[in-house]
């Protein structure tokens, strides 16, 4: 959970930098695509789910 926080904290930071300098956000402008970047994830996740069941 501590690595979940500093992640959420240096992203917040980074977010606030941009913006000061106005510059556009190092990131995904849409919701969609962040859903993307959790289905990735989450498809690797299960890969390696599957690949454990499967050898049991």
């Amino acid at each position: 959970m501590k690595e979940v926080l500093l992640a959420l904290i240096a992203g917040m930071a980074v977010g606030l930098l941009f913006k000061f300098l106005k510059l556009p956000l190092p990131a995904p402008p849409v919701f969609s695509a962040v859903v993307g970047v959790f289905g990735v994830y989450f498809g690797g996740v299960a890969y390696e789910w599957l690949i454990k069941i499967i050898q049991n």
